[in-house]
């Protein structure tokens, strides 16, 4: 990007970044016992703070900050909700799912469903979800964070890919998921403090600050969006929380595998409200500056305007325009530790799902710890050379556009089986089967009818259509196929006594510590932050 400039300042704290990344990420890798358990899991030993902030690394990373930003720039602060709708999904994960998985002691997702339902069930899972891993969720992350860096610098993409790929597998597949979170909490920490800080750096170049934004273009900054909104449709995101979001958040396995490692019930519901606190100051970070940069270039006419497809470089100019010396180096340095965190992430579960789902079961079913380990450390690295070729794809759909809608096709079959088994014990193997393929041939068959015949429908809502028809299929199948055996899944068949001791002996912790106290605060915040921008 023209004009653009890093001074010595700015290279020297990116360099540091990295390199204290790097060396956490090594410190952790020394102390990981090496077992599956140990590499895969970090032993069950994770600590509500490490999951909570490690649940937002994870979340965070280019397409959230660039993507986000450009989609707000263009469609204002309903945008927003894509980060602050957390509420009513971590509701549902952690009333349901999170005293599920640890109840019965999972250790990833095709487990549970292979335990609930029956092995294929597993398999699908495990194939649908690395295929997803390695060309939906990766390639934008890659794309999103080699882009920016080339536009800022004038380097070449490709070599800034090998980089991003290079530094993050090497502490990444050395150790596993315990190097996975230290490292993402020190890029949470890194990620969230310079974005908040480049937010209010970034409103002061507005006269009249926030309040001359709201009056120059109210219609922009209201949360709430008619069903009809081309970006953020408000049905649409009520319909997603029991849906793609719930998916997301509650069976996705790079999600749900920083829960997994939680020492006790209560460090993984504590965690998940850690991160839904951490969720009220992201916009500041992955949105809101969008909307700064959209009254510097449309309003106040500082510069030619990037709409209508341009979106995608807001993030690069703003960092351009608004931040001084030193802060871009700070900004920049949060950032590329929010790419690290993902792919690290990512590369980590895409090990834990081939090797205990796909190795151990298919390929070497004696193997030892080693040989899992080794497999996992060959899958992972695998996974990033594949999704690196695959990055310059995502340009030319958008990245906001293309993350969303390829999570929402491929989530859409997976959480209609898992509803199902959890709420429906009539709910068998041939049905979840049927739910599994028959999902996947619905979705895409909506997808060429709506397209066949002219129908502009938001992928929010197709994806709702397509779970309510795949459940009446799972429904149908169960009917008409022999029960399950009540005594076999009775332990996976949700039950209000999981709710009641969510708290792990709550009675033995203060009033401060308890469950109950944080999610209504948690609640009570989130309200009004919808009560004040409706």
């Amino acid at each position: 990007m023209e004009n653009f400039h890093l001074s010595t300042l700015d290279i020297l704290i990116i360099i540091a970044e990295i390199l204290l990344v790097v060396i956490i990420g090594f410190v952790a890798a020394g102390k990981v016992k090496r077992t599956a358990e140990g590499y895969f899991l970090a032993s069950g030993n994770m600590p509500w703070y490490l999951i909570g902030a490690a649940f937002v690394s994870t979340s965070i990373s280019s397409e959230q900050i660039v993507g986000t930003i450009g989609a707000t720039y263009k469609g204002g602060l309903g945008i927003a909700n894509w980060e602050w709708w957390a509420l009513p999904t971590y509701l549902l994960t952690m009333i349901f799912f999170i005293p599920l998985y640890l109840r019965n002691k999972i250790m990833t997702v095709p487990e549970l469903l292979n335990r609930r339902f029956g092995p294929a069930c597993g398999a699908i899972y495990s194939f649908v979800i690395l295929i997803g891993y390695i060309f939906v969720f990766l390639p934008p992350v890659i794309y999103g964070g080699s882009i920016t860096l080339s536009e800022l610098t004038g380097w070449d993409q490709r070599y800034v890919m090998a980089g991003i790929i290079i530094v993050t597998a090497s502490y990444t597949l050395a150790g596993g998921l315990s190097s996975v979170m230290w490292t993402d909490a020190i890029q949470c920490i890194m990620l969230i403090g310079g974005g908040v800080i480049f937010y209010f750096v970034a409103l002061d170049h507005i006269p009249g600050g926030w309040s001359a934004m709201v009056e120059a273009a109210p219609e922009r900054f209201h949360l709430y969006q008619p069903a009809d909104n081309p970006e953020a449709p408000f049905a649409g995101l009520i319909l997603a929380t029991f849906g793609v979001f719930l998916f997301y958040q509650s069976s996705n396995q790079v999600m749900i595998q920083r829960i997994l490692s939680a020492r006790s019930r209560w460090d993984g519901v504590m965690g998940l409200i850690f991160s839904g606190f951490i969720n009220l100051v992201r916009p500041l970070v992955t949105c809101l500056v969008g909307l700064i940069l959209y009254h510097w270039l449309e309003v106040m006419r500082q510069g030619p305007s990037l709409l209508p497809d341009n979106q995608d470089k807001a993030f690069p100019l703003a960092l351009q325009l608004f931040a001084p010396s030193g802060l871009k180096g700070v900004i920049l340095a949060g950032f590329f530790a929010a790419v690290m965190a993902s792919v690290s992430s990512l590369s980590n579960s895409i090990a834990t799902i081939f090797s205990l789902d796909v190795y151990k079961k298919f390929i070497n079913k004696n193997a030892g710890d080693k040989k899992l380990i080794i497999a996992g450390q060959l899958s992972g690295g695998a996974a990033l050379v594949i999704s690196s070729l695959m990055a310059p794809l995502v340009g030319s759909v958008g990245l906001f556009k293309y993350f969303q809608t390829g999570v929402t096709y491929m989530a859409t079959p997976f959480i209609s089986v898992l509803l199902m088994g959890v709420f429906w014990k009539r709910a068998n193997y041939a049905g979840a089967i049927a739910g599994l393929v028959g999902g996947v041939i619905i979705q895409i068959a909506l997808g060429a009818f709506l397209l066949a015949a002219d129908i502009k429908l938001h992928w929010l809502y197709v994806g709702a259509i397509a779970e309510v028809l795949t459940i009446l299929l799972i429904v149908i199948v169960s009917l008409r196929t022999t029960p399950p055996v009540l005594a076999d899944i009775d332990r996976f068949l949700w039950k209000w006594s999981w709710v009641q001791n969510m708290d792990d002996k709550s009675a033995q912790r203060p009033w401060w510590k308890q469950i109950k106290l944080w999610l209504a605060l948690y609640a009570i915040a989130w309200c009004y932050i919808y009560w004040r921008f409706w």
